[in-house]
């Protein structure tokens, strides 16, 4: 995958994803379709999207005018907490796949918990769409240590992933911990903090012995974790390809717990009102 990028992936099981994804939260329309098709053809083989974005048409329509092979690409949506019973779920990955234009997607993920439909119920009907073949892979997002402790004992079909907002602000340690423990990859969305690391003194100046911008050092720090997946969003094409600029660099160790040390207990920059009480 853009083995000429020399990106890399994350393996889990059998699943092998991409290292740096391109998110597409708040991308709509041609705008999203524009940027999907870009990214695509400059190098990124990992293209998130969710229904609730509102956008998986756009997100099909930027995939197939990349002219990307579809075997090449690494799509993950994910399934709206009011859908997530059994038997709504798989009709919605259903609806997701018409949309998307794709026979199946790599990864679908439960978006958000939702305590009004219990757990079990979610993972069983996740699985079942995976048996489907309706995706390939499925996973979890916004899970705490608790919903990733009983949606892996719960799910008849592997997890591999927990997606979750990471960045060197933001104190994941526990949820980290968690997922490696249960040998799932952690999936960063907001991984530059919706853009704030741009003017950290401590990230430009660890970019400048590197001739790499705040953004870049950021990303790298993510992914240089091994088992964590990057997937930021951006409107503007001419940052994509600084996006993906962080494969011919390496952070030495002092670097990286610097970067660590950035962060805090409470520092979330996305927390809409259903958020669960995070660890």
């Amino acid at each position: 995958m853009a083995d000429e990028l020399n990106q890399t992936t994350v393996t889990v099981g059998d699943a092998r994803i991409p290292a740096l994804g391109c998110g597409t939260w708040q991308l709509r329309g041609a705008l999203c379709a524009e940027i999907v098709a870009e990214a695509l053809r400059l190098g990124f083989r990992h293209i998130d999207t969710a229904q609730g974005y509102g956008n998986e048409a756009a997100v099909g329509e930027g995939i197939a005018a990349s002219g990307v092979p579809r075997e090449a690409v690494f799509v993950t949506t994910k399934v709206m907490p009011n859908l997530m019973s059994d038997g709504p779920l798989q009709r919605s990955v259903e609806d997701s796949l018409t949309r998307l234009r794709l026979d199946r997607v790599d990864l679908v993920l439960l978006h958000w918990p939702n305590p009004g439909i219990p757990l079990g119920e979610s993972v069983r009907a996740l699985a079942d769409a995976k048996r489907r073949g309706l995706t390939r892979h499925i996973g979890v997002s916004n899970f705490t240590v608790a919903n990733v402790d009983e949606a892996v004992r719960l799910s008849p079909e592997p997890i591999v992933t927990n997606q979750v907002e990471y960045h060197p602000y933001l104190d994941q340690t526990k949820v980290l911990a968690a997922n490696r423990r249960h040998r799932l990859a952690t999936t960063a969305y907001c991984p530059i903090a919706l853009g704030r690391v741009a003017k950290d003194p401590v990230l430009a100046a660890i970019g400048a012995a590197h001739r790499k911008s705040a953004v870049q050092v950021t990303l790298r720090w993510l992914i240089q974790h091994g088992d964590v997946i990057a997937i930021p969003r951006t409107s503007r094409p001419e940052r994509l390809r600084e996006n993906l600029g962080i494969f011919d660099f390496a952070l030495s160790p002092t670097e990286m717990e610097r970067i660590s040390g950035l962060r805090s207990d409470r520092h979330l920059v996305n927390e809409p009102e259903w958020v669960p009480a995070w660890d």
